[in-house]
């Protein structure tokens, strides 16, 4: 009799625990699958990003530099000359001021192969930080320098309306390409937020999100 309780309790036990272990493993597994995508589509968009606007720059500036000398209008060349010099530092800021992405899904993989979740996480709310930095007002403060001197020369030159329009087509194009930035760390963060639940002395780690609907208001909490 003995021995048939200790058996029933040890088939009860695996009974109870294998689901909750199963649950542990697929949370664990979605998790993954979340920064799989986060880190894979940040890092694809990163590259498309970076050579589609060095693309873009490096047409600008062949344009510029045939217009130069090559434009029947002595003020077109003029402008183009300015365009030569505002395309040139714009490819050379594409070149060297590099989308962290491409590294983090580096680094990514290293912690993932290590199973180490809150590195990964860490490693996410660094690039979600880099994301909105690179979104912020000092992103724009070189292209205020570029494009305000590029007006004020044109203006110079006694075609004011001129200058204005090439300050605000410089600054629209810098706003494209800020915005067209890759933000998926950001937007996998505010989807999820770390979170630390207490139960007396026990304090489990975790993830919680707000969820906002047409008629509910609610919030999910994941370990």
């Amino acid at each position: 009799m003995h021995s048939f309780r200790l058996l029933a309790a040890l088939v009860t036990t695996l009974v109870i625990a294998l689901p909750v272990s199963l649950q542990a493993q697929a949370q664990t597994g979605g998790q993954w699958s979340e920064y799989d995508a986060v880190f894979e589509n940040g890092a694809n968009h990163a590259n498309v990003w970076q050579w589609g606007w060095t693309g873009i720059y490096g047409t600008s500036l062949a344009v510029n530099a045939y217009q130069s000398s090559e434009a029947s209008d002595p003020d077109d060349r003029f402008d183009a000359r300015v365009g030569v010099v505002k395309s040139a530092l714009a490819v050379a800021g594409m070149l060297t001021d590099r989308q962290p992405h491409p590294a983090a899904l580096a680094e990514y993989e290293r912690l993932k192969a290590s199973g180490d979740l809150s590195g990964v996480q860490a490693l996410g709310l660094q690039l979600a930080q880099a994301e909105r930095e690179r979104r912020g007002w000092g992103a724009r403060v070189s292209s205020l320098v570029v494009n305000g001197v590029a007006g004020a020369v044109i203006a110079a030159d006694g075609r004011e309306s001129d200058g204005a329009i090439n300050f605000a087509t410089g600054m629209l194009v810098n706003e494209l390409q800020i915005w067209s930035q890759p933000n998926q760390a950001s937007s996998a963060i505010n989807r999820f937020q770390p979170a630390n639940l207490s139960l007396g002395p026990i304090t489990i780690p975790g993830e919680y999100a707000l969820n906002v609907g047409p008629q509910q208001l609610g919030a999910t909490w994941r370990y």
